[in-house]
């Protein structure tokens, strides 16, 4: 039981952070994309091919440390996602989904294909597991004390520009674009600025998850498991509020990782049926939260300005 409770908990820290990462796009400036699973896929395949030993299976096995690994799935991502963005920014919300379902596919589809670049549908196996071996038997618990701490310096770097002059910007953009292009702000500089740094959050989430099970193929990033569920956490959560976010997060693969263990002790004829019906759960859920707290578990609570004291009557040269 205590070892299951640990892997629950992983998972949870790391889609604690692609949460986080979608929310300062969809949260914060409103920007509706759908190619979260890309991303998190790129993290992944980033670090696992500069982390692991030589292979003449897939390109790299530089066999680097794993922080370079994920050094580098940060700056892939972030790359990858500035020159997409730089394209498709300038579309209206509705037309920026579809573009980023696109670019998605894409994206799947060079993983699939190309088998120089990432071994095709094979995938990558002998990704190193940070820590491993630092206390004999206790893998799983240091990895899990790795995310935690990674997931408290996301969380706080992502408050912190929340509530930054940034932060309210983007909330401007999200609520009245004309209105803040009319105050003099770039609105496509910001906007493109939130969407490279939560693509960088799902690349880290995507190398944290690569070095957690060792294995990646792209079954791993369906959109079902690396978009729609990530979607779901936020929405149930509270858009726009970090605690929310990760409240999503925890209750919401709580749930999934809960119905797998009802299925799977169903006969054998009865629990492959079952797995649709999971998906289908997450989805009825959705609908009961968006029915009766519409805004969420959390609710978005913008931080209250500051208000310069009055003058008291000795200070008052009127007085």
């Amino acid at each position: 039981m205590l070892s299951y409770s640990i892997f629950f908990l992983v998972l949870v820290g790391i889609y604690g952070v692609l949460v986080l990462g979608l929310n300062i796009q969809w949260g914060y400036a409103g920007m509706f994309n759908i190619g979260v699973g890309a991303f998190f896929a790129v993290g992944a395949y980033a670090s696992a091919i500069v982390t692991t030993p030589p292979s003449a299976e897939h390109l790299g096995g530089f066999h680097l440390p794993f922080w370079v690994g994920f050094a580098v799935a940060v700056a892939v991502a972030g790359g990858i996602a500035f020159l997409i963005g730089l394209i498709t920014l300038k579309l209206r919300s509705d037309y920026l989904a579809i573009a980023t379902i696109g670019i998605a596919e894409i994206i799947s589809q060079i993983l699939r294909n190309e088998g120089w670049l990432t071994n095709g549908v094979r995938g990558i196996t002998r990704i190193p597991r940070p820590l491993r071996g630092w206390i004999p038997g206790q893998d799983t618990l240091l990895y899990l004390g790795l995310v935690l701490v990674i997931l408290a310096v996301v969380y706080w770097a992502t408050e912190r520009a929340y509530r930054s002059p940034w932060g309210r910007v983007l909330r401007a953009i999200r609520e009245d674009e004309p209105a803040t292009m009319a105050a003099g702000k770039d609105v496509l500089q910001f906007r493109l600025q939130a969407f490279v740094l939560g693509s960088m959050l799902m690349g880290l989430a995507g190398a944290l998850y690569a070095h957690f099970v060792n294995f990646i193929s792209p079954e791993a990033f369906q959109p079902e498991f690396a978009t729609f569920i990530v979607w779901v956490m936020l929405i149930a959560g509270g858009s726009g509020n970090n605690r929310g976010a990760l409240l999503g997060a925890l209750v919401i693969w709580g749930v999934w990782s809960g119905s797998e263990w009802l299925t799977n002790r169903l006969p054998p004829q009865w629990a492959t049926r079952a797995g649709p019906l999971r998906i289908l759960l997450i989805g009825v859920l959705l609908q009961v939260i968006l029915l009766t707290r519409s805004q969420g578990l959390l609710p978005e609570r913008p931080p209250k300005p500051v208000l310069s004291p009055s003058p008291s009557p000795q200070q008052n040269p009127a007085g």
